[in-house]
């Protein structure tokens, strides 16, 4: 399965859009915003997804939200047509290349 972005933001858009208890403590940990995350869900980019995650498929979505880069991990129920937000979190330099989309090679 494709992840569809379109879809998601369109729940999103429409108010079908699930935090976990989980997300929401670790985006007050990292000092991060809802609506941060739901600004980078919306407009980012699709950087990686992962159509077999179980128990839904998700992907990783990167855009710059109030000039620093950000990461937010979505998953898309295709049936109830629900967005979840699993985690977000800003991007380490140690990991990903200075455009924040690439992974460093080991």
């Amino acid at each position: 399965m494709i992840f569809d972005h379109r879809a998601f933001t369109e729940a999103i858009a429409d108010g079908r859009i699930e935090w976990r208890k989980h997300v929401l403590a670790r985006l007050l940990e990292r000092g991060i915003s809802q609506a941060c995350v739901m600004d980078c869900a919306c407009a980012g980019v699709c950087i990686q997804a992962y159509p077999d995650d179980m128990p839904l498929p998700s992907a990783l979505v990167f855009a710059m939200v109030d000039n620093e880069p950000l990461h937010v991990v979505v998953a898309f129920d295709e049936e109830a047509k629900k967005t979840y937000i699993i985690t977000a979190y800003k991007p380490s330099s140690d990991i990903f290349e200075t455009d924040f989309m690439t992974r460093k090679k080991k």
